[in-house]
């Protein structure tokens, strides 16, 4: 008997999630990459001597992707080795304010009692607001993350609905949340920017994304040895031993259908394969535009699927360590919310963004030769307006007051002491990803727009193509994408089983 035959688009991790998926449950899976690698954003660069991770830095929620090795009848250990990063976070006021995040209790008390005021008060709030946090966690990952809703009514839908409304925090935004519980400034600003997982604003998300600090805080920040991209090789080689046919520099030019049925796909050297079902981990937006050429009425239904931030995204190489950073940072604005709504309403560049950094030589030091320093870069800032970048030396104005901010926080001669650099910018991160006008993380998360919701799973209007990836639920972060391949393959398996 033949099996049912997959094409999937595209080798993030959300199209290897699929790909696996489906090949476990007995699909024939053929999957096809423009790039001359897998991973997607996740993505890797050596240069001079040092080795820089292009793409997602933060590793969590490890059970997902344990749970993704265990359909393939694998154990996610055998192919990846994570180590734990300790502190989780180094937090930068522009005051000189330096705080740690720990998941250990003990050392975050430590950390609390820096800030001014009474610290048995502060904990108290702290305690807390991670009890209201932990509560929002367990409804969301119940609800959404487990069983997969695609919109609000499949939502409704589920098992004790009026409990599940009662109880989940989204009418207040994620800001007003933190601000109701945390009265600490700078706990505020550090809890309000989460929300970076996801590339939004926490002035305009729900409040129940709070949740997003319990998978920090329950279940660990992590590192993957050799390199974040070492997840990548690992999933590929579970791919090769599964059988699953892969295509490099495979640029996909067309979905092929015939009527309201998709046949296949079209590459651009002209050759056409024959599918009986398609996978794209292809953002949902362009996908339509560019893979089916949809007219604007039918667009003009995603555009509550609006992206999310963009960003610059540099990659430096210095000639002296910078022992003041940890593995990861944050090096806050003065004016938090003035830095959302710049990017996120005004669609204009920060004048003084809240800035991630990343030094991963705290956990890898071959990263980058002995003596140097390895650093990323990333502010968040407006995505393409349609399809135009900004001058280029608009956003390199933006990045040279953002080194100077962080020698502000004592990295002394830090532009001097550059000896490599990488950067990249929307556009750049458009035409290498085929992101929507270069976003980041998908989506934005907006509970006015789209109910904090992502595109469906399940395309509209063409029979057997589906989407999975970061513009799909469950949404943005390496552990969602990657459910999101899982879940898209459940729906697959349940309406066009395996022949």
């Amino acid at each position: 008997m033949s099996q049912s035959n997959v094409a999937i688009v595209g080798g993030g991790l959300g199209g290897l999630s699929a790909a696996i998926s489906l090949r476990a449950a007995g699909y024939q899976v053929d999957l096809f990459e423009k790039n001359a690698q897998l991973g997607g954003k996740l993505n890797v660069l050596e240069k001079d001597g040092f080795t820089f991770d292009l793409g997602p830095s933060i590793f969590t929620l490890p059970q997902y992707f344990r749970s993704l090795f265990a359909r393939a009848g694998k154990n996610f250990d055998d192919y990846v080795t994570l180590d734990a990063v300790t502190p989780q976070w180094r937090n930068f006021f522009e005051d000189g304010l330096v705080l740690d995040l720990h998941d250990d209790m003990k050392l975050m008390r430590q950390e609390i009692e820096k800030l001014p005021g009474n610290p048995d008060d502060h904990w108290r709030e702290f305690e807390n607001f991670l009890k209201y946090a932990r509560a929002q966690s367990d409804i969301v990952t119940a609800a959404y993350f487990e069983n997969g809703p695609d919109t609000l009514w499949d939502f409704l839908r589920q098992k004790n609905p009026l409990k599940l409304w009662r109880n989940l925090d989204y009418r207040s935004s994620m800001s007003e949340s933190i601000a109701k519980r945390l009265s600490d400034p700078k706990l505020r600003a550090i809890f309000e920017y989460f929300i970076k997982y996801v590339g939004s604003s926490s002035l305009h998300s729900p409040g129940h994304m709070n949740m997003m600090s319990i998978i920090q805080f329950d279940h660990g920040l992590w590192y993957v040895r050799g390199g974040m991209y070492a997840l990548a090789e690992g999933l590929g080689k579970l791919m090769t031993e599964m059988g699953i046919r892969v295509h490099l520099n495979a640029d996909v030019s067309e979905i092929t259908r015939s009527g309201k049925t998709v046949t296949g796909l079209r590459l651009k050297d002209g050759s056409e394969i024959k599918a009986d079902l398609v996978v794209s981990n292809m953002e949902v937006i362009p996908c339509y535009e560019k893979l089916l050429g949809e007219a604007p009425r039918f667009m003009k239904k995603l555009q509550k699927f609006a992206p999310s931030c963009s960003g610059i995204v540099a990659h430096i190489g210095t000639k002296v360590p910078y022992p003041q950073l940890a593995h990861h940072n944050f090096f806050y604005s003065e004016n938090q919310h003035k830095h959302f709504r710049t990017v996120f309403d005004d669609k204009q560049l920060p004048h003084d963004p809240t800035v991630y950094v990343v030094a991963p030589t705290r956990t890898d030091p071959s990263k980058a030769p002995a003596g140097c320093d390895n650093i990323k870069i990333l502010p968040h800032i407006p995505p393409l307006q349609n399809g135009e970048a900004l001058p280029r030396e608009d956003y390199l104005a933006l990045y040279h007051r953002i080194l100077e901010k962080m020698e502000r926080a004592g990295l002394k001669d830090l532009r001097k002491n550059i000896i490599t650099e990488d950067i990249l910018f929307p556009d750049d991160i458009e035409r290498m990803y085929r992101s929507n006008q270069g976003s980041i993380y998908g989506v934005v998360t907006d509970w006015k727009t789209n109910r904090s919701l992502k595109a469906p799973k399940v395309s509209s209007k063409y029979e057997r193509l589906f989407f999975c990836g970061a513009s799909t639920n469950p949404g943005a972060g390496m552990p969602m994408v990657v459910l999101s391949g899982q879940k898209v393959a459940d729906r697959i398996i349940a309406k066009h089983p395996p022949r």
